[in-house]
Parts: C-alpha cells; structure tokens; sequence
C-alpha cells in the first residue's frame, strides 16, 4: 500500500516526488541546490545525465511505500520504461537554504 504523495511529511520531498511523477524537470531543477550531488546503488553519478536517462526520457514514476527519518528517506516501487518495476530506497540531504543538495537511491 502507498502513502498519498500530499500526506508525506518533508514538503521539499513530497515536491521532489511530485516533479519526478509529473516529469515536470524545471521543478525538479527548482529543488536542487547549485552543485547538487547524488548516488545510485552507492556509485556518484552526474545528477543531469542521470534524472534524464532514469527519469524523464523513460516516464520514471515513484509509488512511496513507507518513510522514515522524519520524511527524508522514503521506500519506494520504482517504475520506468526502461527498467521496469523496482523497490528503491531513496534519501535525501537538505542544505541550510532549503534545497536538496543530495539524494540517494538504490535497489532496497
């Protein structure tokens, strides 16, 4: 069962969800902190190339399963025509302006 992306409990998480599952990039963008980083499955990646080979080219979409950390780490059944359907853990970093300057995923 799925948390309703309006009742997760970090805004700035719930806006990135809710860019990621719109594909709306300057959204998106508009959460990231200059210089933001981010990994997946533990490898640094280059966050433009990946949100756009993982994300938007491939209508990647997020269903949150659970959230801990007081909203900032989420379980979640990935999706993307690429890849198919996963379950990802994703975690994110919140600088002192109030933007993401880096989050994580994974296989969970």
């Amino acid at each position: 069962m799925s948390i309703q992306v309006n009742r997760l409990a970090d805004p700035l998480v719930r806006a990135f969800v809710t860019a990621v599952n719109a594909h709306d990039k300057d959204a998106f963008n508009a959460l990231l902190a200059p210089g933001a980083t981010m990994a997946d499955d533990g490898s640094d990646r280059d966050v433009a190339d990946w949100t756009e080979r993982e994300i938007f080219s491939c209508n990647g979409h997020m269903d949150v399963e659970s959230e801990s950390d007081g909203g900032r780490t989420l379980l979640v059944s990935y999706r993307n025509d690429t890849w198919g359907e996963m379950r990802t853990k994703w975690s994110f970093t919140v600088d002192d302006a109030g933007r993401i300057s880096r989050f994580e995923t994974g296989q969970a």
